[in-house]
């Protein structure tokens, strides 16, 4: 009887002490679901779209990609843009997300892949094989959020991307059976060292998505413009900030030239950031600069390549804008796992507004200086393409390896 009384105690005690964890931890949501953050409006939408038409299709000047929800809200409550004037059902789109949506002109457009590389890739697959679209001089926007390097970017930052690396794509070991002089427990594919800007690191196997170079030309007009805009911050952003004890972590949004990492885990440290940063650099020769890392543009990326290299798209065109709505890495004083799961770090809300604040300057530009500008594409002056030079062009790849390109 002194037993089950026991354990009936015991029972009790480990209800309070969970309900009392449960009450004093104070988990953010995941963004996929943060669409109704404080300050946005409630979004009516239209009610059915009509089927695309392969004989007369629109001809956007700018398509905005989106990945989830909140990214695609903050255009479509643009009253004076108005992307609710046009919409279209793509087949092959997302089951979440299967209309894009244009102004009634069809000058600018937007779409949203879904979260993730296998849903970016499909869904931007999707839109240039449909026929819906005449892409052939349209200008192609990335815009969504992502984490951020402290020691490059804070939140609410604009970042504008040259590279993107497909961190994710690699031999991985945990890090606590690994030698004891490895740095990560990261490897690329075919080589017998962690993630180090070394030569003799460079990955053994290249399955041609590891790295995608974009206009260099083209994404420092679109930094110009941005930095045009205000950016939105808040109270509660910047009392996170203040936790880290050095800059730019700890100062306002601004916008910044840097490069994106792909890799559909979310994760969190010094010891993952330190490792994609250094094969960023490996995988770009050294020119690369990691700051951001999100879900998809790799996977973009190399379905608009494809569209590209079969005439349907200008691979020239390609703009890749992220803001940072969150800290790759933890501060002083706080855990990795709290820092992930828990950590009220309220990046997300000026994030989201400045993917509209930065990016219809952009927008704007692209309409007012179309013709004699835009409408003739702005001319790299570096390689654009992959690391396997599948696009030929005029200028020699400075990404991956003789060895490895098909032209």
């Amino acid at each position: 009887m002194k037993f089950i009384f026991l354990c009936i105690s015991s029972l009790f005690a480990a209800e309070a002490l969970a309900s009392s964890f449960a009450r004093a931890s104070f988990k953010p949501t995941h963004r996929s679901v943060q669409a109704n953050h404080a300050g946005r409006s409630a979004l009516t939408k239209r009610d059915s779209s009509p089927l695309c038409s392969s004989t007369a299709p629109v001809k956007p000047k700018m398509f905005i990609i989106s990945m989830f929800s909140s990214e695609a809200d903050i255009w479509y409550e643009d009253t004076t843009l108005n992307l609710y004037a046009n919409n279209v059902t793509v087949p092959g789109f997302s089951s979440l997300f299967p209309d894009a949506h244009c102004t009634a002109s069809g000058e600018v457009c937007q779409m949203t892949t879904g979260e993730g590389e296998i849903n970016a890739a499909g869904s931007v697959l999707a839109l240039w094989l449909s026929g819906c679209f005449d892409l052939t001089s349209t200008y192609f926007m990335i815009a969504g959020i992502s984490g951020g390097n402290p020691h490059r970017v804070t939140t609410g930052s604009v970042t504008f991307a040259r590279y993107a690396v497909q961190v994710g794509l690699q031999e991985e070991f945990d890090h606590f059976q690994t030698p004891s002089n490895a740095t990560s427990g990261y490897y690329p594919q075919g080589a017998y060292y962690p993630d180090e800007a070394s030569s003799e690191d460079y990955p053994g196997s290249l399955y041609g998505t590891e790295v995608y170079e974009v206009n260099e030309n083209l994404r420092d007009r679109a930094y110009y413009l941005a930095s045009l805009a205000t950016l939105n911050d808040t109270d509660a952003a910047m009392s996170y900030r203040a936790k880290y004890g050095y800059s730019p972590a700890n100062q306002p949004p601004s916008v910044v030239k840097c490069d994106s990492a792909t890799s559909d885990q979310y994760w969190s440290g010094s010891v993952l950031g330190d490792a994609f940063g250094n094969y960023t650099s490996l995988l770009t020769n050294g020119s690369g600069i990691y700051c951001g890392t999100q879900q998809e543009d790799n996977a973009t990326l190399e379905s608009l390549l494809r569209g590209a290299i079969l005439g349907k798209l200008d691979y020239s065109r390609i703009i890749i804008m992220r803001t940072i709505s969150d800290f790759d890495r933890a501060p002083p004083g706080e855990t990795e796992v709290y820092h992930l799961l828990y950590a009220e770090q309220e990046g997300f809300v000026p994030s989201i507004q400045n993917i509209h604040n930065a990016g219809i300057e952009i927008v704007k530009d692209v309409m007012m200086y179309w013709n004699g500008t835009y409408d003739k594409g702005l001319t790299p002056g570096n390689y654009i393409g992959d690391v396997f030079n599948s696009l030929p062009g005029p200028i020699s790849p400075d990404i991956g390896n003789e060895a490895n390109y098909i032209n």
